[in-house]
């Protein structure tokens, strides 16, 4: 039997697996982030290149003995020239191994919902939709950036843990949890040395701007209103991805069935909640995902070169 190999790529890790036909992993490593906006499109060559051959010498198997390799990389089908070039490159670099090359979002749903129709929503340091239809078209919502995009990321709910900070310390909002998290957290004596802190060592960095909403959901847990009320804000910017897809696709059944990664959903029901009682009054029914966007990229490698 063939071997196959699944890689899905992030911001800030990697995650290797190879496997045969039935699609189970038989060995799995992790690297860091493979963004090329972050560390460069040769740099993400060189390190999926190593992963992979570090991959092959640990469980023992040969280029040769490789049907095919599926690659979810971040931001790919964003920039057409970078595409090709990504494509290109590691096809050449991985060789004699045929690769197949997707977002990072595409092995989400592909593990999520094994290959199946339905929705896979995303919301990380970023959020992003992609839903597959009863024809197996493919749509994508979301994923635009966080300058203007990022609706209800853990980015997004980080800046608007931002905000109600300012707003609490003001007086214009009610003084919540939130306030004395913070201010215990960075150590601040006066409430405007945060501000400093923020633009110095926070806001140039995105994963540290999305992991400013600890302090929302600690503050939510806490009792702050407040801060719970971010939670059903992300959650109604989440849903608008799903409906932007569901409304644009054609299903095979009345009720579509989303499914979730990313690091804001380890809130749990502070976004699960609000979350499934919004898209349950769209047409859709959330559930949790049958396996990780690690397998899905082995499931797509299968599906691709068996």
């Amino acid at each position: 039997m063939a071997w196959f190999i699944g890689i899905d790529g992030g911001g800030t890790k990697t995650a290797f697996a190879i496997g045969k036909e039935d699609g189970a992993a038989v060995r799995c490593l992790q690297r860091s982030g493979c963004s090329y906006q972050e560390i460069g499109a040769d740099a993400v060559v060189d390190l999926l290149t190593e992963g992979v051959q570090t991959l092959l010498a640990e469980a023992g198997v040969t280029a040769t003995d490789v049907a095919g390799c599926c690659i979810g990389l971040p931001c790919y089908g964003e920039n057409q020239k970078m595409d090709r070039y990504m494509e290109e490159t590691l096809a050449a670099a991985l060789a004699p191994i045929p690769v197949r090359v997707v977002n990072d979002g595409v092995v989400g749903w592909a593990g999520s919902l094994e290959c199946a129709e339905g929705i896979h929503l995303v919301s990380g340091t970023g959020s992003i939709a992609f839903g597959c239809g009863k024809d197996g078209k493919i749509l994508r919502t979301g994923g635009w950036c966080e300058f203007f995009g990022d609706e209800g990321s853990c980015y997004w709910v980080g800046r608007q843990a931002m905000s109600l900070f300012s707003k609490e310390a003001d007086g214009r909002a009610p003084k919540g949890a939130l306030y004395d998290i913070v201010r215990s957290a960075f150590a601040v004596e006066e409430d405007f040395d945060i501000i400093e802190i923020i633009l110095r060592d926070i806001a140039p960095h995105r994963e540290k701007v999305a992991a400013f909403q600890i302090y929302a959901m600690q503050a939510a847990v806490a009792g702050d209103e407040a801060a719970r009320n971010l939670y059903g804000q992300a959650a109604s910017e989440l849903a608008q991805l799903v409906c932007g897809i569901k409304e644009q696709l054609t299903w095979s059944e009345d009720v579509v069935t989303v499914s979730y990664f990313g690091g804001l959903f380890k809130t749990d029901d502070l976004i699960l909640q609000p979350l499934s009682e919004i898209l349950a009054a769209k047409g859709c029914r959330l559930q949790q995902p049958k396996h990780t966007a690690t397998e899905g990229a082995l499931l797509l490698a299968i599906e691709t070169y068996k």
